[in-house]
């Protein structure tokens, strides 16, 4: 398979085309800025790719303006009353500043965040990531076990980080699944699709017509999860 990249300009867009070894000429606009990628066949000349992108044209469009339009979450203080959101449940931000270890609990509607006195938002953002990573850790294991023996695969490695453009990624060959720490701000049947989404790649690792059948045949609400996903605001 071949990485080499072309691109096709159509008007103010300047679309990446990725060369593969695959049949049919596929079109992806992604969450949350609606980057667009195109895959096309090795062999496929470049003004049949233009041609169908411009058959395509109006859904590239309609979906990046819904990514648009969708909710966005206002730039986080870390204040006191402050609204933040866990497994799609809403909390008040509780800051308490305290000479002690900085750390984070749940308290009832709250999420109670203990800070060094002085502390500046830098700080406290960090502690808040640091904490949704552990939790995302801690979720993810029983999930990742479960899509494992449904799809007969084993993830080798799995990570969470801050990823711009995704909700997950995988790598096929090394068996890695990598997923955004904003997952822990969705509802937990959320994290599911993402998984199972992520570890079907293990056994296809296109987004071809075999991935989206098996994607289908294990996980058959995926549409209206990823929609429900896709709708949520984003950071």
């Amino acid at each position: 398979m071949s990485d080499a990249r072309e691109h096709i300009r159509i008007d103010e867009l300047c679309l990446p085309v990725r060369r593969k070894a695959i049949k049919h000429i596929h079109i992806a606009v992604y969450p949350p800025d609606g980057r667009v990628l195109i895959s096309a066949p090795l062999e496929k000349r470049p003004e049949v790719i233009r041609a169908f992108v411009l058959s395509r044209l109006g859904w590239i469009r309609d979906k990046q303006e819904a990514f648009r339009r969708q909710p966005r979450e206002s730039a986080r203080e870390y204040l006191t009353r402050e609204t933040h959101y866990l497994w799609g449940r809403r909390y008040l931000l509780r800051v308490e500043e305290q000479a002690a270890r900085p750390g984070i609990e749940l308290r009832h509607d709250e999420i109670v965040l203990t800070v060094r006195p002085g502390s500046d938002r830098q700080c406290r953002e960090r502690i808040m990531h640091e904490w949704h990573k552990r939790l995302l850790r801690a979720a993810l294991p029983p999930l990742i076990r479960q899509w494992e023996a449904i799809l007969d695969v084993t993830v080798n490695a799995f990570f969470v980080q801050r990823m711009k453009t995704r909700w997950g990624s995988c790598t096929p060959d090394r068996g890695y699944v990598r997923f955004n720490t904003e997952l822990v701000k969705k509802p937990k049947d959320l994290l599911e699709y993402v998984v199972a989404h992520e570890l079907c790649h293990l056994r296809e690792p296109r987004h071809d017509e075999r991935y989206y059948a098996l994607l289908g045949r294990h996980y058959p609400r995926w549409r209206q999860a990823r929609a429900d996903l896709n709708a949520l605001p984003v950071a």
